[in-house]
């Protein structure tokens, strides 16, 4: 389990050396878990989704290994969002730009997704949430 250390520091002006007050280790609560485990997932999802729109809007070629990869993990993901927008193709000398709205739609979806979901834990833990 996660653990999280809070530390009040208060500095004097005889001194002007910090010293630390109260410390307190704190563990995280399963939601915090919950939530820690969205955000990773969830941002790994983005920063795939992110890589896939650049390079097809440069125009890599799909002869890189790392190309495919980033392709074949996507394209799951990409695939419910296909054909709401057409495709823009740009013919180069050498590479063909393909912009792809569907992508750009998918980590729309996926992020507001992720916020529900982070909302819903929030809510189901039952804590309370701190007030802004």
């Amino acid at each position: 389990m996660a653990e999280i250390v809070k530390e009040t520091v208060v500095t004097r002006s005889d001194t002007d050396k910090p010293t630390v007050v109260k410390q307190t280790k704190v563990a995280a609560t399963g939601s915090q878990t919950a939530q820690y485990t969205v955000y990773f997932l969830f941002g790994v999802l983005e920063i795939l989704l992110g890589f896939r729109l650049v390079l097809k809007l440069l125009g890599a070629s799909q002869a890189s290994m790392f190309v495919r990869i980033i392709y074949s993990l996507t394209s799951l993901f990409v695939a419910p969002f296909e054909g709401i927008f057409h495709k823009a193709v740009t013919q180069g000398i050498e590479t063909v730009a393909v912009l792809e709205p569907s992508t750009i739609v998918a980590m729309l979806v996926y992020a507001v997704l992720a916020w529900i979901i982070l909302m819903l834990v929030g809510i189901l833990s039952g804590e309370k949430q701190p007030e802004e």
